[in-house]
Order: structure tokens, then C-alpha cells, then sequence
């Protein structure tokens, strides 16, 4: 799980980050990262809409994503913002083809 200094909570930085950030598309994700030179841990974000499915796939493809990016925390350099938005078909592709999409859009963007 994603300790709380490593979450964005705000909608002003999901925004800018959305509006501002690099993207890096996949099938089932875009990845968004935006750079800052402050001084504090890499940030993560997740938009799921009802489009993904109801209540209960949401929540599922949040909690991986979330899984995925607490795995990869380590190798994201420090100052990051990063949104990842679950497209409609991210409800039904299983943990590991989303776990790969996400890895290869945080290397390309964000590694440290």
C-alpha cells in the first residue's frame, strides 16, 4: 500500500498533472508524469471511471495499480507526480499484463 506523503490527494495537482505532465499511453492505462524540483517523495494518482466497470472492478483495478506502483516506488526518482488513468478494458485484463503496461510507461517517464 501507498503510504500517505506518496499520494496525491488534491485536485489541483491531479490536474496538473493531467494538463502538464508527459503521457505515456498503453491499451489499458495513460500514464501521466509531471517533474518538479521540490524537494519531496514521488506522488501517485489513479482515475478509475464507471467506464471500467462497476463498483466492485474499480475498486479491483485501483487496488492493483496501486500495487503495482508501491512495487515500483524505489526505482521512480524523487520530485514525481504521476496520475495513471484505467481506460475501459483495464477491468478485465489480469494483474500481470498490467502490472508490464505500467512498469514500461514508469521506465520510459520516470526512472530515477
Amino acid at each position: 500500500m501507498l503510504a500517505r506523503p506518496n499520494r496525491l490527494t488534491r485536485g489541483a495537482d491531479y490536474k496538473a498533472a493531467v494538463r502538464r505532465g508527459r503521457r505515456c499511453a498503453g491499451s489499458h492505462t495513460v500514464t501521466y508524469v509531471t517533474s518538479s524540483v521540490e524537494d519531496r517523495p514521488t506522488r501517485f494518482g489513479f482515475i478509475v471511471s464507471r467506464q471500467v466497470g462497476g463498483a466492485v472492478v474499480r475498486n479491483t483495478v485501483r487496488r492493483r495499480l496501486k500495487a503495482v506502483c508501491a512495487e515500483s516506488l524505489n526505482d521512480v526518482r524523487p520530485g514525481v507526480d504521476i496520475v495513471i488513468r484505467a481506460l475501459p478494458g483495464a477491468g478485465s485484463v489480469d494483474f500481470a499484463e498490467l502490472r508490464a503496461e505500467v512498469t514500461r510507461c514508469l521506465s520510459q517517464r520516470a526512472a530515477a
